[in-house]
């Protein structure tokens, strides 16, 4: 069985591209109509890219969360929704049916109705990969609440700001996470955030660990405590349902934070239905989901990933979603494959850093674990190199399953650029072909269209910036409370263009490869950070006077963190004073953030203007030390040859 609006042929593929983008409301109004309203729409699509604004499905009335759970429970409410993998494989996995899933989103929503929760409010969730994460998000967006999830490794500080950015007056956290090895003490983290904040009201407290927490009264309280209550309550009223509240299609569902090339952080919004109807679109066609299947994903919901193909994505179509609290290489470099095995995944959707870290392993983890299962093989989050992609298609896939090399961003909602699984053809480390309403373009840094230049003998290959020509359901509506901040980082580069912020390769069959960013944004094991947020971070160490920090090539994380560093002080133990400026980027930021080389220096190129000129601190942590191009204009070219001679 395949949905209506499942590709199944390269010709059927050809045939609803050319229609999305000759007639994209046609086209998206019958995508649309498989989904249940409350109310249909008056308008499919009303845009501009200047001011910018999006709408779709204007007029129209819905909740997400009657599409993810309410309209499957009568064909399959005992059918499993959420299987949940814990971190010690000694533990009791847990499966969580429809019917079960349902029944916790209203208990859920009732907590936070109980607890002064209304439609518009931001709620924060800092959590661990536990099935309440998942409650959580769907009983906010149920009652109409706007959900900020926060990946459980960022620091105090860094939840601090995203609060005061949001004006969140509700957090949801766990006592602490299990992530490998370790306990990561997720309520003290809060409380540390709260410092001197005035506008949280109320923390919910979901007990995982059991470490020792600090609970204040009339602001925290336990998740079980309230969760009981609530169930009591809606036993007493005899209600079976929480009912969902009814959302516009352009009210906000969820703001996710994500880095800018400023170190203030950006808080991506999405809408309810737009979001809905292309992440149940792209998640049939790019996996090619049956029903039945099991799909893997191996993000944290802490990412867009997580929102949109642990949660949205394959809840809306009915799928069986595998949710896993820890990390690949704990207790051992099999635990993907023994998860494989034990489920009998059928859809694996993981990182390159991922795969190249379980490469350095060998074969030996896979030894006596049954992959049989599999059907589709994915990755996310940044380019797969050539030797990852084969290795992958190899010894994982056994050269029988598609591997989807899915290209998107937090702004975008979903893959944009990517193959259909056994549908259209794949490229090893190219991303392919863009889903139908996806219009690439690539332009010159006038924003001219780029013209194809014969790379090699027998092929033409453009490339340029990648942009996008016009608006699919799933792209960003705004930043949180600054849009003018959303059309300067994203509509204003080039007229009348969405600017992704990466640079593309094209060749003659259309199909796109990703290079990287061309802004100062690293891509650090798939995830963004700004190089001026980690900057500000370095800089915020006593002994520091100026910093800059470049991307650089890695073998295990695709790009790590050059960190260029002036010290005050001539008399210093370096080793100590880079373990001090690494403990400063941990605590403002997380440890996802921690520079992976430090190089002390006693200037950084400049222009006469002030500027750093990155470009050449790029080249030479790139190992390239001859062609850094004209230094001569710079305020103290001599600097550059220093710099050089000392690279690590």
């Amino acid at each position: 069985m395949s949905y209506p609006f499942q590709i199944t042929s390269l010709e059927q593929y050809h045939k609803d591209y050319k229609k999305s983008v000759d007639d994209p409301e046609a086209f998206w109004s019958g995508v649309a109509e498989n989904f249940q309203w409350k109310k249909k729409w008056d308008k499919v699509l009303e845009w501009n890219f200047k001011e910018p604004k999006v709408e779709w499905f204007r007029g129209g009335k819905m909740n997400i969360t009657e599409n993810c759970i309410d309209r499957h429970l009568s064909t399959m409410g005992d059918k499993p929704a959420i299987i949940w993998e814990p971190n010690n494989p000694e533990e009791r996995t847990r499966v969580v049916t429809y019917n079960r899933l349902h029944k916790r989103v209203c208990q859920f929503a009732q907590v936070l109705k109980n607890n002064g929760v209304k439609k518009g409010d931001r709620v924060c969730i800092y959590m661990g990969m536990v099935p309440e994460l998942a409650y959580a998000v769907l009983g906010c967006a149920r009652i109409g609440a706007i959900h900020s999830v926060i990946f459980g490794g960022f620091s105090a500080q860094s939840i601090a700001d995203r609060l005061d950015d949001a004006q969140a007056e509700y957090i949801i956290t766990c006592d602490g996470a299990y992530r490998g090895s370790k306990d990561i003490p997720l309520k003290s983290v809060i409380d540390d955030a709260l410092i001197g904040n005035k506008t949280v009201k109320r923390v919910i407290v979901y007990t995982r660990t059991r470490t020792p927490v600090s609970m204040l009264k009339g602001r925290d309280v336990w998740w079980e405590d309230e969760m009981e209550h609530a169930e009591s309550q809606i036993e007493k009223e005899g209600v079976v349902s929480f009912p969902a509240e009814e959302m516009d299609a352009e009210d906000p569902l969820f703001i996710l934070y994500t880095s800018g090339s400023t170190g203030k952080p950006k808080g991506v919004v999405h809408s309810c239905a737009g979001y809905m109807v292309w992440t149940t679109y792209s998640f049939v066609n790019v996996f090619q989901y049956n029903p039945g299947d099991i799909h893997f994903c191996t993000a944290d919901i802490g990412w867009i990933t997580g929102h949109s193909y642990i949660v949205y994505g394959p809840l809306s179509t009915g799928a069986t979603s595998l949710m896993f609290e820890g990390i690949p290489t704990w207790p051992d470099a099999g635990r993907f494959w023994e998860i494989v095995d034990k489920h009998k995944v059928n859809i694996l959707y993981t990182a390159p850093t991922a795969i190249r870290s379980l490469m350095g392993f060998g074969l030996e983890p896979l030894k006596g674990k049954d992959l049989s299962s599999l059907k589709i093989l994915g990755t996310v989050g940044e380019p797969i190199n050539e030797e990852a992609w084969h290795w992958y298609d190899e010894n994982i896939g056994k050269k029988k399953c598609p591997v989807v090399d899915t290209w998107w961003q937090t702004e975008t909602g979903g893959a944009l650029i990517s193959n259909l699984a056994g549908v259209t053809p794949s490229k090893p480390s190219w991303a392919t072909l863009p889903l139908p309403g996806i219009q690439p373009v690539l332009v010159d840094e006038n924003g001219k269209e780029a013209s194809p230049n014969p790379a090699e003998v027998g092929a033409l290959i453009t490339a340029g910036n990648l942009c996008i020509k016009a608006p699919w359901p799933g792209i960003l509506r705004t930043t949180w409370g600054d849009h003018e901040r959303c059309r300067l980082n994203y509509f204003t580069a080039y007229e009348n263009l969405y600017f992704t912020g990466d640079g593309a390769l094209k060749d003659e069959q259309g199909n796109y490869r990703i290079t990287g960013r061309v802004d100062d944004v690293l891509n650090v094991s798939g995830h963004r950070l700004g190089t001026a947020e980690v900057e500000n971070a370095i800089n915020m160490h006593a002994g520091v006077v100026e910093s800059a920090v470049v991307g650089y090539p890695h073998d295990i994380k695709g790009q790590g963190i050059y960190a260029y560093v002036i010290f005050n002080s001539k008399h210093v133990d370096d080793e100590l004073a880079k373990k001090d400026i690494l403990q400063t980027v941990t605590r403002i930021i997380g440890a996802i953030a921690r520079p992976d080389k430090i190089q002390f220096v006693s200037g950084l190129p400049k222009t006469r203007s002030g500027k750093i000129m990155r470009r050449i601190l790029r080249k030479i942590a790139e190992g390239e030390t001859e062609n850094l191009g004209d230094i001569s204009t710079l305020l103290d070219p001599g600097v550059v040859e220093e710099i050089k001679n000392g690279k690590l």
